[in-house]
């Protein structure tokens, strides 16, 4: 018999799955304290949240039969993943049940920005009866960017289309047959910002994303251009969006997620009449409760009854020998993944994963799994889990490939990773050193020794006298401590690679600088 504690309000719909499931013990314990849930946890084989409950280390490490934990929900947060996975606890969660209601709020938003209908509602409750200041614009025809296509992106895709609108898509990861076959015109953020009337973000919040529409985008844009987020707080850049504001450049936005939340009183965005508010209400529907109800339940027990399960948010338990076995190596290959996502523009068509020496003879799934979450991670953010990576590598349109020798050239085992991307391929190589953790032993073909962690320059340059020191300089000068470096070359006099750990991150301006530089051929600044 499987007992299951719910210590959060979850839809009875989503729970009549585990009521009706046998050796199912469902038992309802809400607002319980950190104190209260230690005292009961150590009875239970899964336990149910939503976001009310905090799941510490201090609850886990009580939890002695626990097996999985399942937030009805998409973020997190309020669960310690890390002491879970050390635990051997799976963490579970539903990113797909708000999909629909937050395409639809998106759509709903678009709609109420355009024909101004909450200040016309205001101002009817008012007393007046003013049509000539409420004069909308319709959709038919417009121009709609969409950037990114993932499945909430797609939603609003459809919508617009039976609107009539035309629909520029930018995705990191979507092919031209995938554009084609959702009947959107593939594009970039530069062209997007620059053709579209109405413009929709749907990215993940990651590095690579924040601020994806600040000051130079906004500069870009055409007159008269209307914005909307119903995505993430700060893919926006909310002080650049206000300046475009009090210019006239944008003229519209419909908000429903903000930089810093709950917003604040005297926040500048309520006092434009042309702002739509509303209080991050995109997955705020009956439906959508009951849909990551349902979806984490299902999931829960699955696992339980050991059936396939793909929303795991952490790795996936292995028998105590084997993770043993491929632990050490499971930083490396997320670390791996990280750095080729960051050295590489466009899109990718496949992934060559070769397992060379001692690590081709483990169970190499679980590396292969780390390597894709951190490859697709720096694009897709929180929607990518260890155990979805190799169906949203399928998804778009990415090739994995696995390939073990027993040869390691040097060392006892070597990871290498090799990207294609139109027509273009970067190689990432790694291993792991005694009492030295994980190390970039290879990059491009060019020989370095480098741990990956922290903040990374990395040039590609001509090798000539001089050219270190001036990059040097340009970091000295940007406030930026050089904390390690590494320099690896195939020939004297011909083009070197520079692997440099540094201190704090560099500027904006000083990578361009350093980018300007004559014999500088490439520059990357990475996050490891």
């Amino acid at each position: 018999m499987f007992r299951i504690l719910v210590s959060d309000p979850i839809s009875e719909q989503g729970l009549a799955a585990l009521y009706a499931a046998e050796n199912m013990q469902i038992d309802i314990k809400m607002g319980l304290k950190e104190e209260e849930l230690c005292a009961v946890i150590g009875e239970y084989d899964a336990l149910l949240v939503r976001s009310q409950t905090k799941v510490t280390a201090k609850v886990l490490e009580s939890a002695k039969r626990l097996r999985v934990i399942g937030r009805a929900g998409v973020g997190v947060d309020n669960i310690d993943v890390e002491t879970a996975t050390r635990c051997g606890i799976v963490v579970i969660n539903a990113p797909d049940g708000n999909t629909i209601s937050t395409a639809e709020h998106t759509f709903a938003m678009m709609m109420a920005m355009a024909r101004k209908i909450p200040q016309a509602d205001a101002s009817l409750r008012r007393g007046e009866w003013d049509r000539k200041s409420f004069v909308g614009v319709e959709l038919n025809n417009k121009i709609l960017g969409i950037l990114g296509l993932g499945r909430i992106g797609t939603e609003v895709a459809k919508r617009a289309m039976a609107f009539g609108m035309r629909v520029l898509a930018y995705d990191p990861f979507l092919t031209e047959s995938r554009a084609e076959s959702l009947g959107v015109r593939k594009a970039t953020v530069d062209e997007i910002v620059t053709q579209a009337d109405f413009i929709t973000v749907h990215t993940p919040l990651t590095k690579e994303t924040k601020h994806l529409l600040s000051e130079r985008e906004f500069e870009m844009m055409k007159q008269g251009v209307r914005i909307l987020n119903c995505a993430r707080g700060g893919i926006i850049k909310e002080s650049a969006l206000i300046e475009a504001l009090k210019s006239g450049k944008v003229a519209g936005a419909a908000l429903d997620v903000y930089e810093e939340e709950p917003l604040a009183a005297e926040h500048p965005l309520r006092d434009f009449q042309n702002v739509v508010l509303t209080p991050h209400l995109g997955a705020s529907t009956k439906e959508a409760q009951i849909n990551v109800a349902i979806d984490v339940a299902d999931e829960v027990a699955k696992f339980l009854r050991n059936e396939p399960f793909k929303n795991a948010v952490n790795l996936p338990s292995l028998p105590a020998e084997r993770m043993q076995q491929v632990q050490p190596f499971l930083t490396l290959g997320e670390k791996l993944g990280k750095l080729a996502a960051q050295l590489l523009k466009g899109n990718v068509s496949k992934l060559q994963i070769t397992y060379g020496g001692e690590v081709a003879t483990y169970e190499v799934g679980p590396i292969t799994r780390t390597i894709l979450k951190g490859f697709l991670a720096y694009h897709h953010g929180d929607e990518v889990n260890y155990v979805n990576a190799p169906f949203i590598a399928e998804q778009n349109g990415i090739i994995v490939n696995e390939t073990k020798t027993s040869k390691a050239k040097v060392f006892t085992n070597m990871i290498t990773l090799e990207v294609e991307s139109n027509g273009e391929t970067k190689t990432v190589t790694g291993t792991l050193y005694n009492g030295f953790g994980p190390r970039i032993v290879q990059i491009n073909g060019y020989t370095v020794d480098a741990a990956p962690e922290g903040q990374m320059l990395i040039t590609l340059h001509e090798d000539i006298p001089g050219i270190i020191g001036r990059i040097g300089t340009i970091l000295g000068n940007d406030g930026v401590n050089i904390a390690t470096m590494q320099v690896g070359r195939r020939e004297a006099g011909g083009t070197a690679l520079m692997v440099m750990g540094v201190d704090a991150r560099v500027s904006g301006q000083a990578l361009n600088e350093i980018a300007r530089m004559e014999p500088i051929h490439s520059v990357y600044l990475v996050e490891l």
